[in-house]
């Protein structure tokens, strides 16, 4: 839409629903980050491990040891603040994206999806005149104040949004969540414990209900938020879905309080308007302004058209990858699958020198921490970082060509656990790759 009429794209619009996005979205990973520090996740997370999963491609992203990580993460906070305040707004947005992405690359086994929408939307901010109104900035520089900017945006920041629940709807449509009404019916009666609903959660028709109100709610929510006679409605929607979801499953962390506070960029201009009124900041509204306008408008147009591209195209890539994507994830990250399957595996690893004479019994608790040990055992990619990284170790500790053999099993949404790899292959000797996994074993449904 936006690269077909590109006057629809430059018409002016309020900047109230940036500026109010601005502030909530500062304010929420403002909290975020102190709860984060708050938690002792810092120290668990990212300075207590001695090994840590970083991605393909990033195994220069190391921590920075107890002080680096405490300083990276006062950064963030910091940033955040600045970000909702509009203090050195454009600093402010490119610190907090470096910084908060620099953290997620550290180690893969802490992938969340908002997490990585978190990033996302960071990048997205620095590019956006989020600062122009209520800010610290405009009280610096009266000047550079304008009520109006071009619509996309506005529209980018929805078009992201949009992005999350379509594809999260779209990954429901499979036979596990709609005819089998798996993950729930594993899940919902261990939250039997809830007042007033738990007795409901062992009944089979609400894992159903559960199950088709989550693809319905992910696949349309959008487009009745963008309709202007359904918002309100939609909006109430949105609060009992997340909500709910907080309730039921708060392993999930702040992925609901974000799409609350997100959700509210498809109101209209006005509507946010009224919002910023209620700030004690109002006569820094007063008066009129301009419209923003960008420099260098086809070097940036030329981001805006390659971001959304593909943001289109990722989620799609596990087309790529033969077999079942929950059983071997090759293409899961990235695609915006929230909360869809139940998997569990034990991994179990053997050393042996070149001769196979030799060998060694991995007490996987000597180098993972317990989180690390849990996502490794169902994900290849990390079972093979793993594998090299054992082979290495072993190196060091005086045995000659290492080979490394992994026997894991796993389960996946209830299913009977199953041999997971090829346990007679030496993952030593496996190269990192976009491929297929080849020693990954088949997913067959036991009958």
């Amino acid at each position: 839409m936006m690269v077909i009429n590109r006057q629809a794209w430059e018409k002016p619009v309020s900047i109230a629903p940036l500026i109010t996005f601005r502030i909530a979205f500062g304010l929420l990973m403002f909290f975020s980050t102190l709860r984060f520090w708050w938690r002792g996740w810092v120290d668990t997370v990212y300075v207590s491990p001695s090994f840590h999963f970083t991605y393909w491609g990033f195994d220069w992203v190391q921590p920075l040891g107890k002080p680096g990580m405490y300083l990276i993460f006062s950064i963030i906070a910091l940033s955040a603040l600045m970000i909702a305040a509009g203090l050195f707004y454009r600093l402010a947005a490119v610190l907090f994206f470096i910084c908060f992405t620099y953290v997620e690359l550290i180690d893969v086994t802490t992938y969340l999806n908002h997490y990585y929408f978190i990033s996302l939307v960071a990048f997205l901010m620095i590019w956006l005149p989020a600062s122009r109104l209520y800010s610290i900035d405009v009280l610096l520089k009266p000047g550079s104040k304008r009520q109006y900017v071009p619509a996309w945006t506005v529209g980018v920041l929805r078009f992201q949004i949009a992005v999350v629940y379509f594809f999260a709807g779209l990954a429901k449509l499979n036979t596990d969540w709609l005819i089998n009404a798996q993950p729930m019916k594993t899940w919902l009666p261990a939250k039997s414990h809830i007042p007033f609903v738990g007795e409901w959660l062992y009944k089979e028709w609400v894992a159903y209900l559960f199950s088709w109100f989550g693809a319905v709610y992910d696949l349309f929510i959008v487009f009745f938020l963008l309709n202007k006679r359904t918002r309100i409605w939609a909006y109430c929607f949105v609060l009992i879905f997340h909500i709910a979801t907080a309730i039921f499953f708060p392993g999930i962390g702040l992925f609901p309080y974000v799409m609350i506070v997100s959700s509210l960029i498809f109101f209209s201009g006005t509507f946010h308007e009224r919002l910023l009124s209620l700030l004690p900041a109002k006569k820094m509204s007063d008066g009129l302004s301009a419209t923003y306008t960008f420099t260098r408008k086809k070097w940036l147009y030329g981001i805006m058209i390659v971001y959304v591209f593909l943001q289109c195209i990722i989620p799609f890539r596990f087309l790529l990858y033969p077999d079942l994507l929950f059983w071997n994830e090759e293409g899961y990250r990235f695609s915006w699958r929230v909360m869809l399957m139940e998997k569990a595996g034990a991994a179990y690893f053997t050393v042996k020198d070149k001769t196979g004479k030799q060998y060694y019994e991995v007490n996987n608790a000597e180098f993972l921490t317990p989180l690390q040990e849990k996502m490794m055992s169902t994900q290849p990619d990390m079972i093979l970082k793993y594998a090299h990284f054992l082979a290495n170790t072993y190196e060091k500790r005086g045995i000659a060509q290492p080979q490394v053999f992994g026997e894991v099993y796993v389960t996946l949404n209830g299913a009977g656990s199953r041999l997971f790899i090829d346990s007679s292959v030496n993952l030593a000797a496996q190269s990192f790759s976009w491929k297929h996994y080849n020693w990954i074993l088949p997913y067959k449904t036991k009958k």
